[in-house]
């Protein structure tokens, strides 16, 4: 990944509030160790960032297909691409934050991966009643994947991700509600998904990872 010069890497660790806040939320957050390293995370961006998201003008998309798979209906997808941070300052903002030099060192530190060869990827959902995710692990280009959720609204309280052992059994799943997520590094045993459930609204998040120059699709990279 190209990093900004030195310069502007310390303009925009300290005056970026969503950078400020997820370097404070690197620091607080417990690693969790059962069945693989993950991260359960408490804002990790800004509240005000959390609710620009859900703000933007885009609505939920219509007449997809429930099949437990996200790439199935890939031609509704909203990502933090060139076209949208033109248009959005919180995309713009988002992109800055997980650009930042002090972001990507601080990943690898609490997460023990390197991402020198990673590019920003950022991907808005909107999952409504009748969506659901198999148990899946992320594909082997992606470096590191984080969720963030983005409404207390209490009729989603259960609309976390699920986590699931070696045999699909689900074991738990993360919090669901404004600024909270959870960070995991894709790897064989990293099962995860979204068991099949009501949603009583619209399970808005963002999905943030880096992934390797292998990526395909490269119209979604920040």
């Amino acid at each position: 990944m190209s990093q900004p010069s030195t310069s502007t890497s310390t303009s925009t660790s300290t005056s970026n509030p969503n950078t400020l806040a997820f370097l404070e939320c690197m620091e607080l957050t417990p690693t969790q160790t059962d069945l693989y390293l993950h991260w359960l995370l408490e804002k990790p961006i800004t509240d005000a960032a959390c609710k620009a998201i859900a703000g933007l003008p885009f609505a939920p998309p219509e007449n997809l297909i429930f099949n437990g798979k996200r790439e199935t209906n890939n031609t509704t997808r909203v990502y933090f691409n060139k076209e949208n941070c033109e248009k959005f300052e919180v995309c713009r903002d988002l992109v800055e934050t997980f650009k930042d030099p002090s972001i990507i060192t601080a990943i690898e530190k609490k997460c023990g991966i390197d991402l020198s060869e990673g590019q920003l990827r950022i991907e808005y959902c909107q999952d409504e009643n009748g969506f659901w995710l198999e148990p899946h692990t992320d594909i082997f280009v992606k470096l590191f994947t984080m969720l963030i959720y983005l409404d207390d609204d209490p009729k989603l309280a259960d609309c976390g991700t699920d986590v699931y052992d070696e045999n699909h059994e689900f074991v738990k799943r993360a919090p669901y509600g404004l600024n909270k997520g959870m960070i995991f590094i894709p790897g064989e045993n990293t099962w995860h998904g979204f068991s099949p459930r009501p949603i009583n609204g619209v399970r808005k998040s963002i999905i943030v990872n880096y992934v390797t120059k292998d990526w395909k699709d490269t119209y979604e990279l920040a």
